[in-house]
């Protein structure tokens, strides 16, 4: 029986952040990436819901031996659910699993994106698709409307990179660009355990 697939869209598609191999380049449609504020933490979460008409870009990676805990756990606050239609340049069509965060009843107006989260996902879509893949993937993501705690000097996102001075660049300009309200972490109360 062959290894069923996840679909990365977020920090997933930095291969820094895990192990899993060989990850191929993948289009997801029908689905849109969103910032999620909920309870379960207090930053935002990155998800993908069912849009059609819409598509993102990420990675197709392999589960060896189905052995989904340690990626379950990781994804800890999502479900994991079927895709279908992913296109890719891979021979065979594995069985593809993507997260997504239920609907919850404890959705909350705000609450903060990590900086560190973000940029560890932008790092991720430069080296995959370019700054073309970067321009993709702001645009097919909602709710930019939360502010963005800076925590690049002391990073609370546990798979935070390092960038090279472009990358940190790129990402400030497109926050720039976009119109995100920039906050410090000191403002948002977050702890050291409360990063996705």
């Amino acid at each position: 029986m062959s290894d069923p697939y996840f679909f990365g869209y977020g920090s997933l598609v930095n291969r820094r952040t895990h192990v899993y191999t060989p990850a191929h380049r993948a289009t997801l449609p029908g689905w849109r990436r969103e910032w999620r504020a909920t309870a379960l933490r207090p930053s935002a979460f990155l998800t993908a819901r069912p849009v059609p008409g819409s598509e993102i870009d990420g990675l197709i990676a392999p589960v060896p031996g189905h052995d989904w805990a340690a990626l379950d756990q990781r994804e800890a606050g999502y479900d994991r659910v079927p895709a279908s239609k992913i296109r890719h340049e891979m021979d065979a069509a594995p069985h593809v699993a993507v997260y997504s965060i239920p609907a919850r009843t404890d959705d909350r107006e705000s609450c903060p994106i990590l900086l560190s989260y973000l940029d560890v996902v932008v790092q991720g879509f430069l080296a995959e698709f370019g700054e073309a893949g970067v321009a993709r993937f702001f645009k097919t993501t909602d709710n930019w409307s939360l502010p963005v705690a800076d925590d690049r000097a002391a990073p609370l996102y546990p798979r935070a990179q390092e960038l090279a001075a472009a990358e940190v660049t790129l990402v400030d300009r497109w926050l720039s660009e976009i119109g995100v309200e920039r906050i410090h972490v000191d403002e948002t109360g977050l702890g050291h355990d409360a990063a996705p």
